[in-house]
C-alpha cells in the first residue's frame, strides 16, 4: 500500500500568503492496524532551495557568509548566522539558481558544481526540498 492510498485530505486552508504560503491541512491517515484517523497540520510553503559548499583543496579553505535571520533571533539567538551561499529555486534550474546565488553572495564564477544530495530539511513543518551541491574554487574565479 502506498503512502498515498493511507491519507485522505479533506480541507486545506491557507492562514497567511504574506511572503510564503502557510496552510492548515486537515486529513485522515490511515493507521498500520487499518484505522482511520483524523489530524490537523500546519505545513509552510516556500519552495525549493539551494546551497553550494565552494572548497578549495590548496589552501584547505572553504568560503561561508555571513547572515541575519530573523526566525532565530525571535528564538534568542543574538548574532549573525554563518551559512554557505543559498538561495530560493523560484522555479528556477537548480544548477542555474545555485551559480547566480554564488555569484551574487561571495563573487564567484564556479566551473565543475556536483550534487551532493537533495534532502527535505524540516519535514515535520515546511515543504521544501533543499538541492546542496559542492564545487571547488580558486583565486581565478573571482
Amino acid at each position: 500500500m502506498s503512502v498515498a492510498d493511507r491519507v485522505r485530505v479533506h480541507a486545506i486552508k491557507v492562514l497567511s500568503d504574506n511572503w510564503y504560503i502557510l496552510r492548515k491541512a486537515t486529513f485522515d491517515w490511515r493507521r498500520k492496524d487499518g484505522t482511520w484517523q483524523t489530524q490537523e497540520r500546519e505545513a509552510y510553503d516556500r519552495g525549493d532551495g539551494v546551497a553550494l559548499l565552494p572548497y578549495n583543496l590548496a589552501t584547505r579553505t572553504v568560503i561561508l557568509t555571513q547572515q541575519f535571520r530573523y526566525p532565530v533571533f525571535s528564538n534568542g539567538y543574538d548574532g549573525l548566522l554563518i551559512e554557505v551561499p543559498a538561495g530560493v529555486l523560484d522555479d528556477a534550474d537548480p544548477e542555474a539558481r545555485i551559480r547566480s546565488e554564488v555569484e551574487e553572495e561571495i563573487g564567484y564564477r564556479l566551473g565543475d558544481i556536483r550534487l551532493v544530495f537533495e534532502s527535505f530539511m524540516s519535514p515535520g513543518s515546511v515543504t521544501e526540498c533543499l538541492h546542496l551541491y559542492v564545487a571547488e574554487y580558486d583565486a581565478s574565479m573571482r
